[in-house]
C-alpha cells in the first residue's frame, strides 16, 4: 500500500474478487479494481457537485446488491440517499442519477414502478437528478408522465420543476458585460523579427508595467481578491490585442453576448483549470478529499462578493413551479 492507495481498497478488491468468483490472475484484477476505483462517474460527480455547493448535510451511494435475487422483480434500489440543510422534505431523499443527451428522459413503465415501489416501501420521496449536456436538474419522480408506453418527461419541464437550487444551493449567475483583466507591456528589447509573405513577425523582451480588473462600469478595481479572480478566469473571455511602438496592451473581457452558468457547472470549470493538461476528472478520488479546490474556498461567498464588487451582474435562485410538500 502507498499514498496513492484508496482508502477502501479492501473493499474493491473484495467485490473485484466476488465478481470473478474468486478466481483470476493478477493482471485481470488489477484491471478491474482500476475500473471499480474509478466509479460510476455521473452519481460521484453529483455527488461532489452536491458537497461543494454548501447545503448538503449528507450524501452516500446505496448499495444495490439485493436479495433474496428475486426482490429485483420488485424492487429498484435508487443510486443515493441524500439530506440537505435546506430541504422541504423532513426525512432524507433518495435520488436516481441519470445522464442523458436526448431532449427527453425516459423510464420504462416496469423500471419506473420498481423505483417507486422501493421508495413507497421506506416512505421516503424519491427524485431524479438528470444531466444533460453538462447542466444538471433536480426533480420529483411524480413529474415524470406515462406517454404511450413509458414515462417521459421533457428537460424543458425538468427545469420548471428543478429542485437543485432550493435542496443543494445551485444558483445561476452572470459574469458583467465590460467585466475583464488587462496587461500593459512595455517593450524593451527586439529579439526577432522575420518576414514571411508580407506578414511581419516579431519576438519582443517585455516587462508588464500594469495589471489590473475593470468591473461592468469600467472602473478599474484592484480589489478582487483570490476567490472573485479565480471566478472571473474560469469564464468565457474574448482576448484583443493593441500594438503602438513602445507597449503592447492586451485585455481578456465579457461581452454582452456573455451567457449565464450555473454554480455547479463553474466547479467543474475550476476542476478542469486547476488539472494539469485538462485532464479527464476523476470523481471517485475527489469524494475522498476534505477540499475539492485550491482556488475557491466557498463558492457562494467568492459569488456574492464578486457581486458587490460589479463583477457578478446577476444571481439567479430558481423556484420549482410546483414546490415539493412537506
Amino acid at each position: 500500500m502507498n499514498e496513492n492507495t484508496p482508502p477502501d481498497a479492501d473493499r474493491l478488491f473484495q467485490d473485484v474478487l466476488a465478481n470473478l468468483n474468486w478466481k483470476g490472475d493478477a493482471a485481470t484484477i488489477a484491471k478491474k479494481v482500476q475500473q471499480l476505483d474509478r466509479g460510476l462517474p455521473s452519481e460521484d460527480e453529483f455527488s461532489v457537485v452536491c458537497s461543494w455547493l454548501g447545503k448538503c448535510r449528507l450524501i452516500h451511494k446505496l448499495d444495490q446488491q439485493q436479495v433474496p435475487v428475486g426482490s429485483s422483480g420488485e424492487f429498484q434500489v435508487p443510486d443515493l440517499l441524500a439530506f440537505f440543510n435546506s430541504q422541504h422534505f423532513i426525512s432524507p431523499v433518495l435520488i436516481e442519477v441519470k445522464t442523458s443527451i436526448k431532449m427527453t428522459l425516459s423510464f420504462t413503465p416496469e423500471y419506473f414502478l420498481r423505483l417507486r415501489t422501493y421508495a413507497a416501501l421506506l416512505n421516503l420521496p424519491l427524485l431524479i437528478a438528470w444531466k444533460f449536456h453538462g447542466v444538471w436538474c433536480l426533480f420529483e419522480v411524480c413529474h415524470l408522465k406515462k406517454a404511450i408506453s413509458n414515462f417521459n418527461i421533457s428537460f424543458e419541464n425538468a427545469m420548471k420543476e428543478n429542485l437543485f437550487g432550493i435542496l443543494a444551493g445551485d444558483v445561476a449567475y452572470k459574469i458583467g458585460a465590460g467585466v475583464g483583466i488587462h496587461f500593459k507591456f512595455r517593450k524593451d528589447r527586439m529579439i526577432d523579427e522575420e518576414d514571411i509573405e508580407n506578414t511581419t513577425t516579431q519576438t519582443w523582451q517585455t516587462t508588464i508595467e500594469e495589471a489590473f480588473y475593470t468591473d461592468y462600469t469600467g472602473e478599474t478595481r484592484d480589489d478582487l481578491g483570490g476567490d472573485v479572480a479565480s471566478l472571473l478566469m474560469i469564464s468565457n473571455l474574448e482576448k484583443n490585442e493593441r500594438h503602438v511602438d513602445t507597449h503592447i496592451h492586451i485585455s481578456y473581457t465579457t461581452h454582452e453576448r456573455h451567457e449565464m452558468q450555473f454554480a455547479h457547472s463553474a466547479l467543474v470549470q475550476l476542476l478542469l483549470w486547476e488539472s494539469p493538461e485538462r485532464e479527464k476528472l476523476h470523481w471517485r478520488r475527489l469524494l475522498r478529499e476534505e477540499k475539492f479546490t485550491s482556488n475557491i474556498s466557498k463558492f457562494s461567498a467568492a459569488l456574492e462578493a464578486a457581486f458587490n464588487k460589479k463583477i457578478v451582474s446577476h444571481i439567479l435562485h430558481q423556484q420549482p413551479q410546483t414546490m415539493p410538500v412537506s
